[in-house]
């Protein structure tokens, strides 16, 4: 239950309450109150990322983009630019609003495509792979949720991300425990070598350094969509799909687009 708030914006991974809001859990007799805002994440890393934003004279949607690209860097099980999400806003004057920026099929995409030819399921051949990735939508999400309510500007919103994949973070006791557990994963899926392996276990407090993340969100706060969807970063997108028979291919990453969608909502007695 969400209490006097006047601003909440959610995506994938994050809450941020703005202005005035007290947050209470149903089984919380002392919910925590907080006189301007709070930022709500899966790290503590992309939390502080939305709070120095908010701080820096950022609205909500400024943090909420700063802690998607911070996600990505930090948290990339969850916050990812490869992925998708959903944003639910509203403002301080009533407004609703909410943008889909979900993965899409790929044209190539057909109704039987993870059937064998008797039709039965090809066992994670939709879950794992090429073939299981959907084009993504985070960053034309991102982008649109900027350029409708934004007020800082653009590349100052995604350089706590860069910086973050540029110099490396320490990592937690769980993201060494999952980086150990699904290494096997990783190597099957990443032939070509990637930044989460490496020879010997991750341990707490190690630092995980992603160059080529670095540059791929460079290029986005450039560019902004086109940084992503067209040039450099689309030719890698698809060069990597043709290397193990993935099927995004330059146009549905062009054609890609977030939706704002029809709202409707009712105020809840004593929420």
């Amino acid at each position: 239950m969400i209490k006097k708030y006047r601003f909440y914006i959610w995506i994938t991974g994050a809450a941020l309450f703005a202005q005035s809001c007290s947050v209470s859990h149903r089984l919380s007799k002392n919910p925590e109150t907080f006189d301007k805002a709070a930022v709500v994440t899966a790290h503590p890393l992309a939390s502080k990322v939305g709070v120095d934003i908010l701080k820096m004279g950022g609205n909500a949607i400024d943090a909420a983009v700063a802690v998607q690209f911070a996600l990505a860097v930090v948290y990339p099980n969850a916050g990812n630019i490869g992925g998708g999400g959903f944003m639910v806003y509203r403002s301080n004057k009533g407004e609703v609003n909410a943008l889909d920026f979900r993965e899409k099929s790929p044209e190539k995409g057909y109704a039987d495509m993870y059937l064998d030819k008797q039709g039965n399921v090809i066992e994670n051949l939709s879950v794992y792979g090429h073939l299981s990735a959907g084009v993504p939508g985070s960053v034309a999400g991102m982008v649109e949720a900027h350029n409708k309510y934004g007020k800082l500007d653009w590349k100052t919103l995604l350089a706590p991300a860069i910086a973050l994949a540029q110099n490396g973070f320490q990592i937690t006791k769980q993201q060494a425990e999952e980086f150990n557990h699904f290494k096997e994963s990783f190597e099957k899926y990443n032939p070509d070598g990637a930044p989460i392996l490496k020879t010997t276990n991750w341990k707490t407090n190690d630092v995980f350094q992603q160059q080529e993340l670095a540059n791929t969100i460079k290029r986005i706060a450039e560019q902004g969509r086109d940084g992503f969807y067209k040039g450099i970063t689309a030719d890698l997108i698809v060069k990597e799909m043709k290397s193990a028979n993935g099927i995004i291919n330059h146009n549905d990453l062009e054609n890609y687009h977030a939706v704002w969608r029809e709202t409707s909502y009712r105020v809840l007695s004593g929420t």
